[in-house]
C-alpha cells in the first residue's frame, strides 16, 4: 500500500522547512560557496519542541486573529533579504533546458558541483520531495521554475480568464535586525478573496517556488507594522480558520499555546513569498 502523508503532516514539514531555513534557503545560487552552512533544517528536533525550551527566533511568525488590532505589539521575525545575492526565476527556455526531477539528482549534483553527501544535496532532495509528492484531497499544487510556469499554474488554478493580483511582504525601510517588536499601525486590511494561491521559495541553485491552494476558509491580510527599531513593513499574512485536522505536534500550536481546532492559526509571509489572487479581490 502506497504511503501518503496526511495534509497536516505535509503542511507541518513544509512550514518548518520554509521558515526554519528561511534566511539562508535561497542563497544557494551562482556557486557552491553560497551554499556552505545553508540549510540546517532540524525538522525532527523542532517537531518535538518542548514548551520549556527556548523558542527558535525564526518561529516568531505565528499569531491569531485576536492579535489583529491597532496598537497590538508583538515580536516578529522577518529574514533579511539581499536581492543582489538571491536567485532569480530563470526564463522558461533556460529553466526547461535543465531537468528538474529527483531521477536526475546525480546529474544535477554534478552540474552544480555539489557532493552527494553535502547539505546542499540534501536540500535539493528535500525540494524534490515537496515538488513531487502527490497533492492531497482538496489541494492543488505545483512547483514553478520560471515566471512563465508560475503564471500558467496560477491561471490554471485561479481561472484561465482571470486577471491576477499578487501580494507579498514589502519592506518600506528595513534595518539589519531580523527579530524585533512590531506595532500594528492601522486597522489590518482583509483582502476578500474567493481563493488564493500561496507560493513559497524552496532551496535550489536557482529560484524555485512551491505553489499550492487548499480548499477551506483562509483569510488574507495586509498589515502595516512599525518596528521598535524604526522599521516600516507592509506585511502579507494569512489566517487558516480551521485547524482541527492539523497535526497535534504542529509547531504553530506550541508557539501559540493552543490546541488543534481551538483557534485559527495565522502567519506572516517572508518578503520573497508570493500570494496570487483574482484581481477583482478588494
Amino acid at each position: 500500500m502506497e504511503f501518503r502523508p496526511t495534509l497536516s503532516v505535509l503542511l507541518h514539514a513544509l512550514l518548518l522547512f520554509q521558515f526554519l531555513s528561511e534566511s539562508k534557503a535561497r542563497d544557494i545560487a551562482k556557486d557552491s560557496d553560497n551554499m556552505h552552512g545553508m540549510v540546517k533544517v532540524q525538522v525532527k528536533d523542532q517537531s518535538s519542541l518542548s514548551l520549556k525550551e527556548p523558542l527558535n527566533p525564526q518561529l516568531n511568525i505565528f499569531f491569531t486573529p485576536k492579535d489583529l488590532k491597532i496598537g497590538k505589539n508583538m515580536p516578529i521575525f522577518f529574514a533579511l533579504k539581499d536581492p543582489s545575492t538571491s536567485p532569480h526565476l530563470l526564463p522558461r527556455e533556460e529553466a526547461d533546458s535543465i531537468p528538474f526531477s529527483s531521477s536526475n539528482l546525480p546529474y544535477l549534483l554534478e552540474l552544480f558541483s555539489f557532493s552527494k553527501d553535502s547539505p546542499q544535496a540534501k536540500a535539493i532532495e528535500d525540494t524534490f520531495f515537496h515538488c513531487e509528492i502527490s497533492a492531497m484531497n482538496g489541494e492543488s499544487k505545483f512547483c514553478a521554475t520560471s515566471l512563465e510556469s508560475m503564471l500558467d499554474g496560477a491561471r490554471e488554478i485561479l481561472g484561465f480568464n482571470t486577471k491576477l493580483n499578487v501580494y507579498t511582504t514589502d519592506f518600506i525601510n528595513k534595518s539589519p535586525v531580523s527579530l524585533q517588536n512590531y506595532t500594528i499601525l492601522l486597522k489590518p486590511k482583509e483582502i476578500l478573496v474567493p481563493k488564493l494561491l500561496a507560493c513559497h521559495t524552496l532551496p535550489y541553485p536557482y529560484a524555485v517556488f512551491y505553489c499550492h491552494m487548499q480548499k477551506g476558509e483562509n483569510k488574507l491580510f495586509k498589515i502595516s507594522l512599525l518596528g521598535e527599531n524604526g522599521d516600516r513593513i507592509e506585511a502579507a499574512a494569512i489566517c487558516h480558520m480551521d485547524t482541527k485536522e492539523w497535526n497535534h505536534d504542529h509547531v504553530a500550536f506550541k508557539v501559540l499555546k493552543v490546541q488543534p481546532g481551538s483557534s485559527p492559526v495565522c502567519h506572516f509571509f517572508p518578503a520573497d513569498n508570493l500570494v496570487w489572487v483574482p484581481s477583482s479581490s478588494m
